[in-house]
């Protein structure tokens, strides 16, 4: 197996991006179509698709636009084989700060993530 975590980390920048941009393509770029995003609200699980969640990234206001602070990194990457990683992030859109677990996997076109489940916080 490659040891190589270059092409995961750069899959992870680009969604890092995304979101603190608001910049639904970048997260298009990083996500696989059929991707979905869970989460648990009031002990019930929620999801939602990768398309609605874009749509919904293009209408709110970005954290760089209303010059929120940014801070984002990589808390683990698990690779299984050279084709599949468990991705452990932290990043923030103030108030919510985020735990995100995301699977990622290496298809024909390259790394793209391909399920995020994720907890926040909510702060002052």
């Amino acid at each position: 197996m490659s040891q190589d975590r270059s092409s995961v980390e750069n899959v992870v920048q680009t969604y890092f991006d995304g979101l603190y941009e608001g910049d639904a393509d970048k997260l298009a770029a990083a996500f696989h179509p059929s991707a979905d995003l869970r989460w648990v609200e009031k002990g019930e699980l929620k999801v939602l698709t990768v398309p609605d969640w874009l749509a919904w990234v293009r209408k709110r206001p970005s954290g760089r636009a209303e010059g929120k602070a940014r801070e984002d990194f990589i808390v683990t990457i698990d690779r299984s084989d050279d084709n599949t990683a468990f991705i452990k992030v932290r990043c923030q859109l103030p108030p919510r700060y985020f735990t995100d677990y995301l699977v990622a996997m290496k298809l024909a076109d390259g790394w793209q993530i391909v399920s995020k489940s994720y907890r926040y916080d909510l702060r002052d």
